[in-house]
């Protein structure tokens, strides 16, 4: 079964135990900000039409990490990050960890806060591309 934490508990899981961050939003939402040090590499794209499936998703995670890598998944609020979870699960990951809250937090029924994401919680953060671990970089 696939572990769930805060945004705190995987970032002392990256600091204490070696793990990766992969953000799997877009790579705009990634350059507006996203935790220090994470891949960026979209499960989805966005387009005019609705959200379209990344087809070379899995490709590029191979190519940059072994199967028994230490893996958090990150995404916006968390939909996003069970559906790449699921993706690499099913080619074989096994310490993957699914980030709750992702980047923005999770809302309730009524649309107030129920779980701080990354920003809010105050957890190292920076904007831009990510250099050599921006999607355009990885998917070459």
């Amino acid at each position: 079964m696939l572990k769930r934490v805060s945004p705190k508990e995987a970032h002392e899981l990256i600091t204490s135990e070696g793990y990766a961050l992969i953000d799997v939003r877009t790579v705009v939402e990634f350059e507006a900000g996203h935790p220090k040090g994470a891949f960026n590499v979209p499960v989805v794209f966005i387009e005019s039409g609705g959200r379209v499936a990344n087809a070379s998703f899995v490709d590029i995670v191979e190519k940059h990490f072994a199967k028994d890598a230490r893996i958090i998944l990150s995404c916006q609020a968390g939909r996003r990050s069970l559906d790449a979870a699921a993706l690499l699960e099913a080619r074989g990951y096994a310490q993957l960890v699914d980030q709750r809250a992702g980047w923005g937090g999770t809302k309730d029924a009524f649309g107030g806060v129920s779980e701080r994401g990354w920003e809010d919680a105050g957890l190292p953060s920076e904007t831009g591309d990510g250099g050599d671990r921006s999607y355009t970089t990885l998917k070459r």
